[in-house]
C-alpha cells in the first residue's frame, strides 16, 4: 500500500529536520541543500527514505517548495513513524 504525504521544503538549514503541521495536513521539511540543480530534491528522497525506511517517490512539486511524494508504505505506518518523531 502506498500514502501520498504534502511536504513543505525549507532549504538552506543546518540540519535535516521534520515536522508536522495539523494545521495543514503536511510535513515540514528542513534541508541543507539550496534549490539548484536538484540538490534539493534528491535531499529530500535521500533523508525521507532514511526517515521512513521507505521507497520514496517524488510526485508532484519539482520546482516547488510544496511537494507530494509517495512512500511505500500504509497511512498508518506513515503517521506513527511522524509522531515518534
Amino acid at each position: 500500500m502506498k500514502t501520498r504525504l504534502k511536504l513543505k521544503i525549507s532549504t538552506g538549514k543546518q540540519e535535516f529536520h521534520t515536522e508536522w503541521d495539523d494545521l495543514n495536513e503536511r510535513l515540514l521539511v528542513e534541508i541543507t541543500s539550496n534549490p539548484q540543480k536538484g540538490q534539493a530534491n534528491k535531499e529530500v528522497l535521500k533523508e525521507l527514505k532514511k526517515f521512513f525506511n521507505r521507497e520514496i517517490e517524488l510526485i508532484s512539486g519539482f520546482k516547488s517548495k510544496e511537494k507530494i511524494v509517495e512512500i511505500n508504505a500504509s497511512k498508518e505506518e506513515v503517521f506513527e513513524k511522524i509522531k515518534q518523531n
